[in-house]
């Protein structure tokens, strides 16, 4: 999984905490966390496809949210990101080599590789879609109360 479904989940988190309904640049977002602009806008215009923020162009333009974070799940954001294939994808690589020659009832069982892969990514995909972006915001808030208060704060000097 690339840097970028962090980027997003931590933005649409900032974009929640500084409750602005006006929209916030790419620069201004990716300058709290010391990203690179022009990568930060690849995902946050995923996120904007996706019907996760609102983008709005131009010089007084940037990035808002569109949906409250109890309707944003982290399988969202992935989705946004990574797109919705599955994770692994199996080759059936058994057929080839050693397996060349072998029967088509052979490979009548699906491969045991496969199937726990496959295990695996939907368990991961259900923890994921479980989670709401606002769970993750009352987790933080829990560890650091005044998470909302110091981001409004940074935001505002900078």
């Amino acid at each position: 999984m690339n840097e970028g479904v962090e980027w997003a989940v931590h933005v649409c988190l900032l974009l929640d905490w500084l409750g602005s309904d006006e929209p916030v640049s790419t620069t201004r977002l990716a300058s709290g966390y010391e990203l690179p602009p022009p990568y930060l806008n690849k995902q946050l215009q995923a996120l904007a496809r996706a019907g996760i923020l609102a983008s709005t162009p131009g010089a007084r333009g940037g990035f808002r949210l569109v949906r409250p974070l109890e309707k944003i799940t982290m399988m969202d954001v992935v989705t946004a990101i990574e797109g919705p294939d599955e994770a692994f994808q199996c080759t059936e690589i058994r057929r080839r080599g050693m397996g060349a020659n072998r029967a088509e009832r052979a490979f009548e069982v699906p491969c045991t590789v496969h199937t726990a892969m496959r295990n695996a990514e939907f368990a991961w995909r259900r923890a994921l879609a479980a989670q709401t972006l606002a769970d993750i915001r009352a987790r933080t808030e829990r560890l650091l109360p005044t998470m909302g208060e110091r981001v409004r704060a940074w935001y505002e000097l900078n």
